[in-house]
């Protein structure tokens, strides 16, 4: 992870709030503290918030991405793996939903499976995504992509899988 997080956190502030947005078991969030930031993390799975309380301390909300509201805006919104778990169909207004709790100039890291629209993989659908799909997605809002690139999936047995990692920035309105 250290290649992700040295893209994403140059960009922000010491002691910056950051939005653990799908943080699963809190890898990145206990990570992100570590370094001095204030972080709020959530997550859909009841389970998986479990885990992230027991490894961050951190009050991590049981939700969905359109559900969650911080209690003020943030300087960057970390989103690794779990936008992937959005319909198609409902990933704009939750984009949107997202951008909106950014402080202007804040950075939105995302990443996608790598490839076109949603899949099946043992009774779950995964969003998928190419650089046409995410600048589509990003078409409307207030986001620019201040760098996108792709990587290989790092888990033994997957390595030919791909990645697609993007970096927005808020724009001032």
């Amino acid at each position: 992870m250290a290649s992700l997080y040295g893209r994403f956190l140059p960009h922000v502030a010491k002691g910056g709030r950051i939005l653990d947005a799908g943080c699963g078991s809190g890898r990145d969030a206990r990570y992100f503290l570590h370094q001095g930031f204030a972080v709020e993390a959530f997550d859909a799975s009841p389970a998986l918030a479990d885990l992230a309380r027991q490894l961050t301390c951190l009050p991590v909300a049981v939700c969905r991405f359109e559900e969650f509201s911080g209690l003020s805006r943030f300087d960057a919104i970390w989103a690794c793996a779990s936008l992937l778990h959005v319909p198609l169909a409902k990933l704009p207004g939750v984009m949107a939903h997202l951008t909106d709790m950014l402080h202007p100039d804040g950075v939105f890291y995302c990443s996608f499976k790598y490839g076109d629209g949603e899949i099946r993989r043992d009774g779950r659908t995964f969003t998928n995504m190419t650089e046409t799909g995410l600048a589509q997605l990003l078409t409307g809002l207030p986001l620019r992509l201040e760098a996108m690139w792709q990587t290989s999936d790092l888990r033994p047995g997957r390595e030919q899988e791909r990645w697609l990692n993007a970096l927005l920035v808020k724009e001032p309105s």
